[in-house]
């Protein structure tokens, strides 16, 4: 058997590319939109791929199983788990799809995959146990555990409330978390734990930076796994529903997309944004519905001059998807202002993972900048300079840009919170104030709200700087 974890550190995300040896076919779970990455490497090991399965309908990105059904004619297998709202609507009439059951068998070549419904995540949600039958084996190696089980962590039972907005479906979905995990008891100790994401992904609190996991170090060592294994349902209920981090705006988009379907590439293939000139820059300014991202990573740089109207999402450190999907329409045109060249296509495919499409042109920043007339800055200041500030500004309001859980923690008196992803949200209401001091826990989710509210047509003032820099006088 041939096994092969592809990760997306940009998304924490990871697909797996699981081959048999004798036969040459593969599957590939989990995959995200941009497939070539997993056909090139399917073919430089010698297997083509016959199948591709989803554990549920994704929140953080865009599938690539209708990519691999339809453009690549694999056969796809789903769940048809979950009730009528959680169904894979996009593949209920095709051929080559097989909608699954709990407990239901497939195989890939002399590999054999069992369903296994693991719901609480989401209602539809199936992990896959994996048994190398061409090996000899009778038992099975690992479990494709999705966002169910991750290495120190479970998957979070909040998002079809706190993403998709379906009311009063947190507990209910913890109750059945905490289930599912029980139901896990009779796996044997010894399966690899194959999670789809890992350290930095939003679908969890506390996953950690390891790869993959055994069952039983998790059922030690995890703590929400362990707590669900001996612990008091209605504490885990409360334990897992607590602190979790508020989902990007774009979660809700994903759900419905992964649901329906998600938008075919033309041809298969990345959208080529054009290289634009000094000329064109101007026209591209004055457009509607014309978003321009600034790839930098100096936020400095980026406060002391930018194009007006540009969005401060560093190509680095993983967040650009984050902050674009959070402030970026999905119909919006997109033109990449980049440092270098290279960065435009990594930024171009983490753009379409999460559905913006749209992405029409490019250009170097400095030759952008070179235009005077087309530039902007935004006033900064460091965190330990705020209360002098804020006394010589009475019409002047402080915006707290962490989570919730942060905030709760301390804050600057009076101060309104809006976690940095959820300020696009018409629920929103951004303090009607100049100007407005918008700062967060470093720095970095302060840089990225305050070129969105600039944008808006906000006076906004950055605070740079760690929070724990913020005089002792202001905080409560």
């Amino acid at each position: 058997m041939f096994l092969r974890q592809i990760t997306d550190p940009a998304l924490a995300q990871n697909a797996y590319l699981i081959g048999c040896q004798r036969t040459g076919e593969a599957i590939v779970i989990d995959p995200e939109r941009d497939i070539d990455r997993y056909l090139t490497i399917a073919s430089e090991n010698g297997f083509r791929i016959t199948a591709v399965a989803d554990t549920h309908i994704h929140a953080d990105y865009l599938s690539g199983s209708r990519e691999l059904v339809e453009h690549q004619a694999v056969h796809g297998y789903f769940s048809s788990e979950g009730g009528a709202d959680w169904q894979f609507e996009w593949a209920k009439n095709l051929k080559n799809t097989t909608l699954l059951k709990d407990g239901d068998f497939f195989s890939i070549g002399n590999i054999r995959l069992q369903a296994l419904l693991t719901p609480g995540h989401t209602p539809e949600h199936m992990s896959f146990l994996v048994t190398d039958q061409g090996g000899g084996a009778d038992v099975p190696i690992a479990l494709l555990s999705g966002d169910f089980l991750f290495v120190g962590d479970v998957g979070r039972p909040d998002l079809l409330e706190s993403a998709a907005g379906q009311i009063g479906n947190m507990e209910p979905s913890a109750h059945k978390l905490y289930e599912s995990l029980r139901n896990t008891q009779s796996l044997p100790g010894f399966l690899q734990i194959l999670p789809a994401h890992g350290a930095g992904s939003a679908c969890g609190k506390s996953l950690g930076a390891v790869p993959t996991g055994v069952m039983d170090y998790e059922r030690r060592h995890n703590a929400a796994f362990s707590q669900a294994l001996s612990g008091n349902e209605t504490d885990f209920v409360k334990t897992i529903l607590s602190g979790q981090p508020e989902p990007p705006l774009y979660f809700a988009r994903m759900k419905r997309d992964n649901r329906q379907g998600p938008k075919l590439l033309a041809n298969g293939e990345l959208p080529k944004p054009k290289r634009i000139s000094q000329n064109e820059l101007a026209t591209w300014i004055s457009q509607p519905n014309h978003t321009i991202l600034d790839l930098r990573k100096n936020r400095i740089e980026f406060m002391k001059t930018h194009i007006k109207g540009a969005l401060f999402t560093p190509a680095t450190g993983g967040h650009f998807s984050t902050v674009a999907g959070s402030y970026v329409d999905e119909a919006d045109s997109i033109l990449l202002l980049v440092e270098r060249e290279t960065d435009v296509e990594p930024a171009v495919r983490e753009l379409i993972r999460i559905g913006l499409d749209q992405v029409a042109a490019w250009m170097p920043v400095d030759e952008a900048l070179a235009l005077d007339s087309a530039t902007e800055s935004i006033p900064r200041i460091t965190t330990n300079e705020l209360d002098q500030l804020l006394a010589q500004q009475l019409n002047a309001k402080v915006l707290d840009v962490r989570s919730k859980a942060e905030f709760a923690a301390a804050h600057v008196k009076s101060a309104t919170n809006i976690a940095h992803t959820r300020l696009a949200s018409p629920n929103s209401i951004i303090p009607n104030a100049s100007p407005l001091f918008i700062h967060c826990g470093s720095g970095l989710r302060a840089a990225m709200a305050s070129g969105f509210l600039a944008k808006q047509g906000h006076e906004v003032v950055y605070v740079d700087g760690a929070f724990g820099d913020i005089p002792k006088n202001l905080l409560e």
